[in-house]
């Protein structure tokens, strides 16, 4: 069973903005003739990383909902220019909407068990064009 991370999308305020970010990197990274992928750098290394390169993806949360997620391709640990341990998180192209979930702010990222995190939107049969506030509201009401 895959085992996820879940972390605060410092910056965003949509996922439509998220995947404008995303977007803008797949392009720039194409341009310099790699992959299309994004990549989020952090400083804690997970320990567990057979485990997220099994299925595993970074859940987005966004204005605190759950709101997306992206697959984890892989994790790469590297010292920056400071001489600081860092790990860079490589994720696929495409920002996959998720039902909505409450979270709360915590700092860095976290795992999730695959048991815990919310299902895909388009996987749930549920209308993906709803206005991100109107979701956001229907979650808050436990009615979606």
């Amino acid at each position: 069973m895959a085992l996820h991370i879940i972390k605060l999308c410092v910056g965003c305020d949509s996922i439509d903005e998220l995947r404008e970010w995303v977007s803008r990197r797949a392009m720039a990274a194409m341009a310099l003739g790699m992959e299309p992928h994004s990549e989020h750098v952090t400083r804690m290394v997970p320990k567990r990383i057979d485990e997220l390169l099994d299925g595993g993806s970074l859940y987005w949360v966004i204005r605190g909902q759950v709101s997306a997620r992206q697959k984890l391709l892989d994790v790469v640990e590297f010292t920056d220019v400071d001489g600081i341990n860092r790990c860079r998180l490589v994720l696929g192209p495409e920002v996959i909407e998720t039902m909505p979930q409450p979270k709360r702010p915590f700092q860095g990222w976290r795992y999730l068990e695959a048991k815990d995190a919310p299902a895909d939107l388009f996987a749930e049969g549920k209308a993906s064009d709803m206005p991100a506030e109107l979701k956001r509201e229907l979650a808050e009401l436990g009615l979606l």
